[in-house]
């Protein structure tokens, strides 16, 4: 089992990738869910609440897919940035005070509703920007489960004692760990250098060939360990570091597997969990 991930930012974000391409993220996606379609694989997309009033007409035709789950990415990816970074100064908290957590939260699931009729109750934050009252402020706000961070021995989504799952990527992912954009040789190991960065699966970064290499080879190595594989993968970055060339051959692996969005998943895990404990109250009864 699979579960496809994408993160999906509103143009105004102004990021790097944005910067370098030669055409809207949105667009990048259009593209990425027509290889999919051809294949029948499921994803969850994780979209930033001012996509949908920003770009609602370009956003439409992809949460509107059957073979999409929507999920929330922050309204605004946590900016103005100046805020967040003094508040993690302040505070080593990059997320901000719990006011405005509930508040981003709560804002991106309803313009997402009003403006597709679906209450989203999966999560990830920008940067993976998982802070100290993440898990307390999603369960009250009604989301099912948060993906945050990398982990690579993770063997599926775990319950936290508010409630929440909490699901990290368990094959590497994409943005940090490709050349592409401003992301040079060169400028990868200044910024490694500059920030001690490292993730899970280390702090290398690779061309798109030796990435896809690896990444087919963790998805093999976790279907024999019979664990479900969590991947994200921009459609922004595939498209920059080689048109898709690279991703149509992860697309073809997954084709050949069974895919499915992180909310089913996790609504699966968590009526698991649900018999388990009448099995054990029935057994004490």
């Amino acid at each position: 089992m699979i579960c496809l991930t994408s993160d999906i930012h509103h143009c105004s974000l102004r990021t790097e990738n944005q910067r370098h391409c030669a055409i809207t993220e949105l667009d990048t996606a259009q593209r990425f869910l027509k290889i999919l379609e051809e294949r029948e694989i499921k994803v969850t997309f994780f979209i930033s609440g001012k996509c949908f009033t920003e770009q609602w007409n370009d956003v439409r035709p992809l949460v509107e897919h059957p073979l999409v789950e929507v999920g929330g990415h922050n309204y605004a990816c946590l900016t103005p940035t100046i805020y967040h970074r003094l508040w993690n100064k302040l505070t080593d908290n990059y997320n901000g005070p719990q006011w405005y957590q509930r508040r981003d939260a709560l804002a991106t699931k309803t313009n997402i509703h009003q403006r597709t009729g679906q209450w989203i109750r999966s999560w990830r934050n920008h940067m993976y920007m998982h802070g100290p009252h993440t898990e307390k402020i999603l369960r009250a706000a009604g989301f099912t489960v948060c993906s945050d961070g990398v982990r690579k021995d993770s063997t599926g989504p775990e319950i936290h004692p508010t409630g929440l799952l909490n699901w990290p990527l368990n094959v590497m992912p994409d943005h940090e760990h490709l050349y592409h954009a401003e992301r040079s040789p060169e400028w990868v190991e200044k910024w490694a250098a500059r920030h001690g960065w490292s993730d899970d699966f280390g702090s290398r970064s690779y061309y798109i060939d030796e990435w896809v290499e690896r990444v087919l080879q963790q998805l093999r190595d976790n279907e024999q360990r019979g664990v479900i594989s969590n991947m994200l993968i921009h459609p922004i970055t595939m498209y920059l570091c080689d048109g898709f060339s690279g991703f149509e051959r992860i697309a073809d692996y997954l084709a050949e597997r069974q895919t499915e969005q992180m909310g089913t998943l996790c609504d699966r895990a968590l009526s698991s969990v649900s018999e388990l404990n009448e099995a054990d109250d029935y057994a004490f009864a």
